[in-house]
């Protein structure tokens, strides 16, 4: 009986964990869009002074503009990256930019980092069976998978 509600309570407590992740992530974005606008707001004034390309935020640091607008459009995309699409087409983008095998685990946190929400109970074994499945990829080791590369057959 203790274990199967200590089973239950560790559950919920990655999902809370994920979800502070998310949250974090999500303050993070804030926080840099606002320096963006802020530096945008000082961008007229700062061309004057074209030779000094940082500004300050909130703890003093300096901030580069660039690196703020980079920084917005990294979490942005990183986000969003795979959004609409299904598990195998992801976890194929995921496994031809890594250039080697990967295990399902991995393949899971990257792909929920990159936006695509996995409702299954068990995560990586639903994504470990719909690799085991499709032909773009090849299991190397136990629940570890690569992605083979699609050759134009001549007809």
């Amino acid at each position: 009986m203790y274990k199967s509600r200590l089973q239950e309570l560790q559950k919920k407590r990655d999902r809370i964990d994920d979800e502070i992740a998310t949250i974090k992530k999500y303050l993070e974005l804030a926080e840099t869009l606002y320096r963006l606008e802020v530096g945008r707001a000082k961008l007229p004034a700062l061309s004057s002074q074209a030779s000094s390309e940082t500004d300050k935020d909130k703890l003093g640091r300096a901030v580069s503009l660039t690196d703020v607008t980079d920084q917005s459009r990294e979490i942005l995309l990183g986000r969003s990256k795979y959004v609409g699409m299904s598990v195998s087409e992801a976890a194929y983008q995921i496994l031809s930019d890594a250039g080697s095998a990967m295990h399902a685990k991995d393949i899971c946190h990257r792909l929920i980092e990159g936006g695509l929400r996995i409702k299954a109970k068990a995560p990586v074994t639903s994504i470990a069976t719909s690799l085991k499945r499709d032909r773009r990829f090849r299991k190397v080791a136990p629940n570890t998978f690569e992605a083979v590369e699609e050759k134009l057959q001549a007809v």
